[in-house]
């Protein structure tokens, strides 16, 4: 098909069994593997594939609109070369069943392949494998190159760390587009893994796939808990057993992971970014600690941990001095990790990549956080959504967390407000669980319910002094809540003038 060694293959698809295949055929035919998400838009899909310069794209059969649009946003050159496109068909869906027959399929070329072929190993450990593109991508994206030998450590890594047994049977909720499925796809194959494709999931085909399967494993952000933990007892199975999840992705907060291991369900939590591959922090468990109440485990579950096999080290450190900052719990820094999974470096941009990774090797993450006396990191913030209020930084991850625990709260986030006085105050929108909503068995809170709530809870200037009641938050593929649009919602309520004194 003329690709050759180093070209970049795209493939825009779900969780489909293609979509695993391709994390094993793409690399050992020497190319660049590159998973697109499957909610981005055109226009930011062709942006993609021109930056990535992508020879070949393999897409699903319900993204055949969204490519056709991408590519007819190319621009309108002599010398413009289109990638060539190849179909993932699936008579599953409806799309699937109507490809004509002249378009090339993936089965179709798997049928075509070689049985002999012999896999084309990498020059070196450190030739690029993997290119993805950071989440929030726009016209100017950012595209994280992962070598051979960084996706091995972090896969290993992430094995040895969750301590998966042979042959576990796993449920893919996680997109493999997001980082590769946290690198997961190599990791179940290095134990003889059992994978259980969802194309699209809800609360009652997870559960439900649980108990087909027999499911013992899964990964998830922590999105995907709240939908567990609060669906409705219709959509609830019995858990064949013990279903490990992994969650990272965003702070979990601890009234969503004590509601979801109330289920039967033992939760895992890490730390990762697009740019380590992976898990890169895991919250190590103390026996010592399944002693304390579970509201207390629960606390130091939503803690980000310690660094993981793969990596050198993890700290935070102070922004100013560059120093490691106390280990009290307290003081705020910025994490940053040194190891074997960093990115080389973010392609065709190397004033990013000088930005993020410093001339003395840690890797600045742009996240908040804390260092435990034992050694434990804890992320308080992103640091473009800590809010500034009359001087105090607020994390908005901690106002989050006491939100969490409003019996009628379904989601939470917490994000600036203009306001003509303080700068800024915390504004909170809340999304409200199924029986509180409107119709619902249960009067549903109103505002001042939920400041008081949180005024009960925590200092009077962290309190949200607005509170935005939605149906649904919105958010990326991967569950992020997006905050960047929140953001916008709150500009546009305009600033708030309250003299009240915080004494």
């Amino acid at each position: 098909m003329g690709i050759c060694k180093g070209d970049v293959v795209s493939v825009v698809a779900p969780n489909v069994p293609a979509m695993y295949e391709m994390h094993f055929g793409v690399p050992m035919c020497g190319a660049i593997l590159n998973t697109i998400n499957t909610r981005l838009n055109a226009r930011t899909v062709s942006v993609l594939l021109r930056h990535s310069e992508a020879k070949l794209v393999f897409v699903d059969c319900q993204s055949r609109a969204l490519i056709d649009e991408a590519l007819s946003l190319f621009p309108k050159k002599d010398d413009q070369k289109f990638p060539l496109l190849v179909f993932i068909d699936d008579d599953s869906v409806e799309e699937g069943k109507s490809l004509p027959p002249s378009l090339p399929t993936y089965e179709r070329l798997i049928e075509m392949g070689n049985p002999d072929f012999k896999w084309v190993r990498p020059d070196s450990e450190w030739d690029p494998m993997i290119l993805n593109y950071t989440s929030g991508t726009t016209s100017a994206p950012k595209g994280v190159v992962h070598c051979h030998r960084g996706i091995f450590v972090v896969a290993m890594s992430s094995v040895v760390d969750w301590a998966l047994p042979k042959q576990p049977v796993y449920l893919w909720t996680l997109p493999m587009f997001h980082a590769n499925g946290w690198s997961y796809p190599w990791g179940m194959a290095a134990v003889g893994g059992t994978n259980i494709c969802l194309r699209r999931f809800d609360a009652a085909t997870i559960y439900a796939a649980i108990e087909r399967h027999r499911v013992t494993h899964m990964c998830g952000a922590p999105v995907v808990l709240n939908m567990l933990a609060n669906a409705a007892d219709s959509d609830r199975r019995p858990l064949p057993g013990t279903v490990e999840i992994m969650t990272a992705g965003a702070p979990p907060p601890a009234a969503v992971l004590l509601r979801t291991e109330a289920l039967g369900f033992s939760v895992s939590h890490g730390y990762g970014l697009t740019e380590t591959a992976g898990i890169c922090t895991s919250c190590s468990w103390k026996p010592k600690w399944n002693r304390l109440p579970a509201d207390e485990r629960a606390r130091l579950k939503a803690r980000q941990g310690v660094r993981t096999l793969g990596m050198a080290e993890v700290d935070v450190l102070d922004p100013v001095t560059g120093e490691a900052v106390k280990r009290d719990g307290e003081t705020v820094g910025e994490i940053v990790i040194r190891g074997g999974s960093v990115m080389l470096g973010y392609l065709k941009d190397p004033e990013a990549t000088a930005k993020s990774i410093r001339a003395n090797g840690w890797f600045y993450t742009g996240d908040v956080g804390v260092m435990h006396a034992d050694g434990y990191v804890e992320i308080k913030d992103r640091s473009k959504d800590v809010i500034i209020s009359g001087g105090e930084n607020i994390s908005s991850v901690e106002v989050e967390s006491v939100l969490y625990t409003h019996p009628a709260v379904n989601e939470a986030a917490v994000v600036a407000r203009p306001d003509d006085f303080w700068g800024e105050t915390p504004c909170a929108f809340v999304s409200l669980k199924e029986e509180y909503r409107r119709g619902g068995k249960k009067k549903a809170p109103l505002e001042a319910e939920i400041i008081g709530h949180c005024r009960e809870r925590m200092p009077r200037y962290m309190v949200p002094k607005t509170v935005v009641f939605k149906a649904e938050l919105p958010k990326t593929s991967t569950g992020k809540i997006q905050k960047f649009v929140l953001r916008d919602m709150a500009k546009s309520l305009g600033g708030s003038y309250q003299v009240v004194s915080r004494m």
